[in-house]
């Protein structure tokens, strides 16, 4: 597997060449239909969102103590990192920027449906800031087995993925099947020896390009320089399946009642979505 970038691409040959055969793409191009493209940067949060605040491994930060940090960090001294802000809940004035949040590319997704906007489904639409250093906590596979998209606006991060079929190279932990073990940015061989078997895909995404990862491929990220992204996940037919069996495995945890009825709305919401798409 490599990593793909277009300049150009239709929806059609996205489809075909890329969501339905599962194959990551660098779109180069395709936020250049955001507003939010080209003026997201530290300064710009710093000067008109200056007192919003979100929490990062327990503590409460300020933007514009988040950006003083990014801008400082180090590979030696990292600033913490994912810090990660809701939009619609803490910057909604963001959305009219970010219009089409589907990039005109992600335009089949249930989560748009009502009825996930109560509970956590994976709806999120997420700003992630970092700085020089700062690496994803886990190597992953995305919650509810749900696509990923990441615009980077501002900074370049360097992602690493893996194809699929290597699971077992990746250690996912017994109880979260969805993360893994190790440590990819400093592997412990002795620990985890099938590791030597794996091929990681080590890229990078720069401003203005959007990366799109299907589900059920693990990834995680670095940041390279101060990094402002803006992330969102899709869920559509070709991914129900999977997503079902998430809702039942993390559901049942808690309970096999609390399973059964989650499901079943799950289910409902499902079901509806794709109704209403096959009558459009």
């Amino acid at each position: 597997m490599e990593i793909i970038r277009r300049d150009n691409i239709s929806y059609e040959e996205f489809m075909e060449e890329h969501y339905k055969p599962g194959i990551p793409l660098v779109f180069t191009n395709a936020s250049k239909v955001w507003k939010a493209n080209g003026l997201f940067t530290p300064d710009w949060f710093r000067e008109n969102y200056p007192d919003r605040e979100t929490d990062c491994r327990g503590t409460s930060y300020k933007m514009k103590d988040i950006m003083d940090m990014v801008e400082t960090s180090t590979v030696e001294k990292p600033a913490p990192y994912p810090i990660i802000f809701d939009i619609p809940g803490t910057l909604p004035e963001l959305m009219p920027l970010l219009d089409p949040l589907d990039l005109n590319y992600a335009t089949s997704n249930w989560l748009k449906n009502k009825m996930f906007k109560i509970g956590k489904w994976g709806g999120a639409t997420e700003l992630f800031v970092g700085g020089p250093g700062g690496k994803f906590p886990y190597l992953h596979i995305d919650y509810y087995h749900l696509n990923s998209w990441i615009t980077q606006l501002y900074g370049e991060k360097r992602f690493t993925v893996f194809p699929r079929g290597q699971d077992e190279f990746l250690y996912p932990r017994p109880e979260d099947p969805w993360r893994s073990e190790l440590n990819v940015f400093e592997p412990d061989f002795e620990k985890f020896p099938k590791y030597k078997h794996a091929t990681p895909i080590n890229f990078t995404v720069g401003p203005g390009e959007t990366l799109f990862i299907p589900f059920g491929l693990w990834h995680t990220a670095y940041s390279l320089t101060p990094t402002i992204s803006v992330a969102f996940d899709t869920l559509d037919s070709k991914n129900h399946k999977e997503f079902m069996k998430d809702v039942w495995t993390f559901k049942s945890r808690q309970s096999k009642a609390k399973a059964v009825a989650m499901y079943s709305y799950a289910w409902l919401a499902t079901q509806g979505s794709k109704m209403k798409e096959s009558w459009a």
